[in-house]
């Protein structure tokens, strides 16, 4: 699964050609999430509190750019980096 950012030990994945609704992983410490791009909403898993706290303050910036990441995901066509939270 390509990995679109890495920041504060957390990693942004995104898997080609995946089910809808367009989501990404976050992955934090052996822990796992998949959370809804439109909404920011969680699909499935969790994070801790803190972890949970940065990928959504990181996802509502980058939202557009992860939404054109899963349209090349299901193309399917290499994905774009995304800055990391600084």
């Amino acid at each position: 699964m390509p990995e679109l950012c890495r920041f504060y030990g957390i990693i942004i994945r995104m898997y080609f050609m995946d089910h809808n609704p367009p989501h990404f992983h976050a992955e934090y410490q052996g822990d796992r999430a998949e959370f809804d791009i439109r909404t920011l909403e969680v699909i499935a898993g969790a994070l801790p509190g803190r972890a949970m706290a940065l990928v959504l303050e990181w996802a509502s910036m980058h939202r557009q750019e992860l939404l054109a990441n899963w349209e090349r995901a299901c193309a399917p066509e290499p994905l774009t980096p995304i800055d990391p939270l600084a």
